[in-house]
């Protein structure tokens, strides 16, 4: 019964900020890798950000680099996702998924590498 539920998403207008929250129930948070993927309306669903297990190694697509920044609370077995500088084009809805770590403390760029998804977040940004 792995869960995860995402949170956080909602109207902002462009350059404001607003911070996803994930979380994860079930089972033991702390050894699932964690990604963040959009799918804005018309368009393929795309990376966002991954995270491994651990926090230590992360990857962000090049179009948020900078202004997004994910972190994890493995005690309360939450990953986070802060998004500042938002522009309108970051309008999506907003999953996060989790997969299983290896013995590696990796991340995950491809969304076929993941075994849970969330229900997704709606974020609109006005302009």
């Amino acid at each position: 019964q792995v869960r995860l539920v995402e949170s956080g998403g909602g109207l902002v207008q462009a350059g404001g900020s607003l911070r996803l929250s994930c979380a994860v129930s079930g089972r033991a948070f702390s050894r699932y890798a964690m990604g963040w993927f959009r799918q804005a309306p018309g368009k393929e669903r795309e990376i966002v950000g991954a995270i491994s297990w651990s926090g230590g190694r992360t990857y962000y697509a090049d179009s948020v680099k900078g202004r997004f920044t994910m972190s994890r609370d493995n005690a309360e077995s939450t990953v986070y996702l802060q998004m500042n500088s938002l522009k309108p084009e970051d309008t999506a809805v907003y999953y996060c998924a989790s997969r299983p770590s290896d013995y590696s403390d990796e991340y995950y760029a491809r969304e076929s590498e993941y075994y849970r998804w969330g229900q997704g977040t709606l974020v609109t940004v006005s302009s």
